[in-house]
């Protein structure tokens, strides 16, 4: 008798046992979840006070929960977003006003961002190795690792960005959606140009299936809920300013000034608050806090009315200095940790391979887009769907960067999306691998 030789079925190659290992062995996902977890403490164990930006927060913070307003120097302010130190003073308030809290703070929301990168790769890509994939690439980034001592928005913000995309995409109800309008409003609070992320949201669930006009309207109406709802979150903060500070301030007092550290006749593309035009107008003592803000918007929106052609050329370098550059947390420890000098060496060379390994990222990033791309058009599936997801979110701080200025910080909050992207393309590239390299069984 002759031999047959069977394609299938087929003995499962060894690297397809162990990917099917890697996706379905419990012990797996336990070990990813203590790296994960253990590299955030093992960072918290770093002397690093605020300093800058954080500096500011934490004193904001500090101010609230002791009773004293969201003030400076006693004097009212909204000069930045409120919502990080109006979280932060809840828990200054609770446990005490000092770094461990905020620590402890900090790494409840990274834990938290972990949860939701595994469920929304998990929904996004149908494919639990990518899933853990995607957790895996992001619990030994070093970037996201060394924020979470740091009294800064990225980790918290992140967390509720998250939140809120996981709460939208998997809504079965109104209520659900008016949860969403909860954490977007908060996040609003934090990042006033947050509200830009929802109609990206149901612009992707609009496209993702059939019968698309049919299904506008109902998709309009579920929009204007989480829009509604947030509005509704930011109101009371808004009626605080008006009573505070006698003018109407929607979020903040610091956008107009934003706008013109970014477009200016010496700017270079990224955020230069120390541009002799800038210098001038904070150095106005006729001007309170909304006036000068609104005249730096003003003068911001002048010189792109004046100098369109400028304004253009700064694009490019807008998003070079988004986008190229990572590992900017080392910035605080230089300025914050005492014990920085003796270890420059170690901080650099963390800081060199986290450039590295963001480029591997960015570069799995957009290879991931024309697979996917390629595989459901040869499969004949519906182009557009969730996976577009991480897609849509990194549009967002691109499309704010282009009016403003770019800062290497603000594609921190992308980066979860960006891990469990590149976690599909690997275990698609893995499964692939596996699949050419499986042995026929002969009968």
């Amino acid at each position: 008798m002759s031999a047959q030789i069977l394609d299938f079925p087929t003995r499962p190659s060894r690297l397809a046992m162990r990917l099917e290992w890697f996706a379905t062995e419990r012990s797996v996902l336990l070990a990813i979840w203590a790296l994960y977890f253990a590299l955030r403490v093992a960072v918290l164990l770093i002397d690093v006070a605020p300093t800058s930006d954080a500096a500011w927060y934490f004193g904001r913070a500090a101010s609230l929960a002791t009773g004293q307003g969201y003030a400076e120097n006693g004097i009212p302010t909204a000069f930045w977003p409120s919502g990080w130190p109006l979280a932060l003073s809840v828990a200054f308030h609770q446990f005490g006003i000092s770094q461990v809290t905020l620590g402890l703070f900090n790494l409840a929301s990274a834990m938290m961002i972990g949860a939701v990168t595994l469920a929304l790769g998990r929904h996004l890509f149908a494919n639990e190795a990518a899933a853990r994939g995607g957790l895996l690439l992001l619990a030994v980034y070093p970037n996201a690792i060394g924020y979470v001592p740091l009294a800064l928005t990225e980790v918290f913000y992140t967390m509720l960005l998250l939140v809120g995309c996981w709460t939208v995409i998997v809504r079965t109800t109104r209520w659900q959606l008016v949860g969403a309008g909860l954490v977007f409003g908060f996040a609003t609070l934090v990042k006033a140009q947050t509200l830009v992320v929802v109609p990206l949201l149901f612009a992707i669930d609009w496209l993702r299936a059939r019968h698309v006009w049919q299904r506008l309207p109902g998709l309009l109406a579920e929009g204007a809920i989480v829009v509604a709802v947030a509005g509704l979150v930011v109101l009371p903060w808004s009626l605080r300013n008006r009573a505070e500070l006698g003018h109407w301030v929607a979020v903040s007092t610091n956008g107009g000034y934003t706008l013109l550290t970014g477009n200016h006749d010496t700017a270079t593309g990224d955020y230069s608050p120390d541009a002799p035009v800038v210098k001038r107008l904070m150095a106005r003592g006729d001007l309170d806090e909304v006036s000068r803000d609104a005249e730096a918007g003003r003068l911001g929106a002048a010189w792109i009315r004046e100098n369109p052609g400028k304004f253009l050329a700064l694009a490019p370098r807008k998003l070079m200095r988004l986008w190229l550059p990572d590992g900017e947390a080392e910035w605080a420890y230089q300025g914050g940790a005492p014990g920085y000098s003796r270890f420059e060496i170690a901080y650099r060379a963390v800081r060199y391979f986290n450039q590295g390994y963001y480029a591997l990222l960015m570069l799995g990033f957009v290879l991931a887009f024309v697979v996917m791309t390629v595989r459901r058009l040869h499969e004949r599936m519906r182009w557009a769907g969730w996976w577009l997801l991480p897609y849509g979110v990194a549009l967002y701080p691109t499309l704010i960067c282009l009016v403003f200025s770019g800062q290497s910080r603000f594609h921190y909050p992308v980066m979860p999306f960006v891990c469990m992207t590149v976690g599909w393309l690997v275990a698609a590239a893995v499964e692939r691998i596996a699949w050419s390299r499986r042995k026929p069984t002969i009968h």
